[in-house]
């Protein structure tokens, strides 16, 4: 070595840095290339497909506890041909064809269908996209899965394929659902009763938590439209619809912890029970299934919602203050637009039946709830109970989205929750607009 010359400059942690930053590149690698992998299709223990009629009759009435027809029917369309658009807040998910043609289930097994349904995995292997409510239809039993099955073999065959979907990037992945799944998803066994004395209870969880999904509407989601308990039924607000799907564990909200069980029947047999009536997205749940189900399964859910745990804290005492002018705009609103129908102090009206025909204000929780969502929804859109066979022609409220303005609106809402001993906090037009602008019908 020269006069003057200095060895090359060695940092002090080099030589350890090296394998770190190849142990990172390999397990970057390594999760690129599980988020990308293809997945094969589950192995699914195959069963022979019966096609007698009580099956037949029997994965009708299953389908009609799961409200199926709903989403897989397009308005106005082929019962169970699918192609119904559901928006979400990544876009548009269409709902696939389940009649038995090539479009269809027609070359689907006992053992695919029961993939889709335990494992969220389609006949191909692709993963299917949460809007199919497969966290609660892991619980499905197997039995019930080949009855399923048999029943949508039995329906006329539609050749019409469901459009693509359409969904933003990367939720349009694969990559994108498996992490989700690797979230949220956990497969699940619908419990055997261990005894007699439970096995209503445990029949009311099965259609609860699997066959009637209720926490695909009253879960609370997070951004990716999600919850680490995904059969939560501490409520939440229904993307893009706007609706707010309450707490079943509230009793503010919509528990029935202190309600008798013919009530709970009553509620979801008819559409109303005493001065309580359901409206929005529930309504369209009474109408095409719960009022057609067995009264031991509507005896079994209401035993299973009652005896759910209690949450929610108790409301304030004092009502918030709106200002005077606030409240003499909405009581003046309240005079013209809703009091004929409603009563001036919010009692309500009782047709020739003598039962209430136009629901009470006043005491009623869908007015005190803390989101003021379905309150909004309500008065821009009409409130419309559904149709059943005891109650074929309900009265229905119409929509005063062309007659009042946002502030309008706000001014009503506020009034409501702050009349008759209501402690609800007052709604500002700012959240009328808001809710007005995002709301898909």
């Amino acid at each position: 070595m020269s006069a003057g010359a200095h060895p090359p400059f060695r940092h002090p942690h080099q030589g350890r840095l090296l394998p770190v930053l190849l142990a990172l590149l390999l397990l970057l690698g390594g999760l690129a290339a599980w988020l990308w992998w293809p997945a094969s299709p589950i192995a699914v223990t195959a069963t022979t497909p019966s096609a007698d009629r009580a099956t037949i009759e029997r994965g009708r009435y299953l389908a009609t506890l799961g409200n199926c027809q709903v989403c897989h029917t397009p308005r106005g369309g082929v019962p169970y041909a699918g192609g119904r658009g559901m928006a979400t807040p990544f876009g548009t998910v269409y709902s696939s064809n389940l009649t038995p043609s090539p479009a269809g289930l027609g070359a689907w097994s006992t053992a695919d269908f029961w993939r889709a349904l335990h494992h969220g995995q389609s006949r191909d292997g692709r993963w299917l996209y949460p809007a199919f409510p497969y966290n609660n239809t892991t619980y499905i039993t197997r039995a019930d899965s080949d009855a399923l099955y048999a029943y949508l073999r039995s329906l006329p065959p539609d050749a019409t394929p469901a459009p693509a979907h359409q969904l933003d990037w990367p939720y349009s992945t694969q990559a994108a659902l498996k992490v989700w799944r690797t979230l949220y998803f956990e497969e699940g066994a619908a419990p055997a009763a261990d005894s007699a004395s439970n096995a209503e209870l445990q029949r009311g969880a099965y259609l609860v938590r699997g066959l009637g999904h209720c926490s695909a509407c009253h879960a609370p989601r997070n951004a990716l439209g999600a919850n680490r308990n995904m059969l939560d039924l501490a409520g939440g607000l229904i993307p893009v619809q706007n609706w707010y799907a309450p707490s079943l564990t509230n009793p503010a909200e919509a528990g029935v912890q202190d309600w008798t069980l013919d009530a709970i029947m009553a509620l979801f047999q008819s559409g109303r029970a005493g001065s309580a009536q359901v409206t929005g997205p529930m309504a369209d749940v009474v109408q095409h299934s719960t009022q057609h189900w067995r009264p031991a399964d509507l005896r079994a859910m209401a035993l299973y919602l009652k005896q759910l745990p209690r949450t929610g804290e108790p409301r304030q005492s004092v009502p918030a203050a709106t200002g005077v002018r606030a409240s003499a705009v909405g009581a003046k609103l309240f005079e013209k637009h809703c009091a004929e129908c409603h009563g001036i102090e919010g009692q309500g009206i009782r047709g020739a039946d003598g039962r209430l025909a136009y629901p009470p204000l006043a005491g009623n929780r869908t007015v005190t709830l803390d989101s003021p969502a379905n309150l909004v929804q309500i008065v821009l859109n009409g409130g419309f109970a559904p149709a059943t066979a005891d109650h074929p022609r309900p009265f229905g409220m119409p929509p005063f989205v062309l007659t009042l303005s946002d502030s309008e609106v706000a001014a009503i809402l506020t009034h409501l929750r702050t009349q008759w001993g209501h402690q609800a906090a007052p709604v500002t037009a700012l959240e009328v607009e808001q809710l007005r602008a995002t709301a898909t019908r």
